[in-house]
């Protein structure tokens, strides 16, 4: 008698942490972000740190969508981010930036998306249980595995970077 009851309230418990609202509905991958969320996206970063890296003349935002989540029209993308500020005179060759794993919040109002909250881990000791916290589970070794491992995303900046040069080039 006593086991059945132990058995039925791990059952009553299990059955009610999935059903208390906070499961996410993932997708894996950049599925749902459109052109128009990926530019807003990167407008959002480049202008949150256009003041904090001096000395170049143009700055870029590249990034890797891990998956996506959406809760009540706000649409969460868990990413990895990489910001780089450069000059023509040095080509590809980044002057500032910085590389880490995000989480960013964007509502649609009137057919537009607009960020309303941006998370970026804590720095030393409290990097990894904030990742932690920033993504769903699924998601923190692939932002583990990525740190120092920006081959893909570099390979992005510097087309961005040589489209930018080019036409600068042009235009002179």
């Amino acid at each position: 008698m006593k086991k059945g009851r132990v058995l039925l309230l791990l059952m009553a418990a299990v059955l009610f942490a999935g059903c208390n609202g906070k499961e996410l509905n993932l997708i894996d991958g950049d599925k749902q972000i459109s052109q128009q969320i990926d530019d807003a996206i990167s407008q959002y970063i480049i202008q949150n740190y256009s003041n904090s890296y001096f000395g170049t003349e143009k700055q870029f935002e590249v990034h890797k969508v891990y998956g996506t989540s959406e809760t009540d029209g706000i649409l969460s993308v868990y990413m990895w981010s990489y910001f780089g500020g450069f000059n023509k005179a040095t080509g590809i060759e980044a002057q500032s930036g910085h590389s880490l794993p995000a989480v960013i919040r964007l509502s649609k109002k009137d057919g537009t998306y607009s960020v309303i909250e941006y998370i970026e881990p804590k720095d030393g000791s409290m990097y990894q249980s904030s990742v932690e916290k920033m993504f769903p589970a699924k998601y923190v070794k692939s932002a583990q595995r990525d740190s120092g491992n920006i081959g893909g995303l570099q390979k992005k900046m510097e087309r961005k970077v040589e489209k930018w040069i080019e036409k600068q080039d042009k235009e002179s």
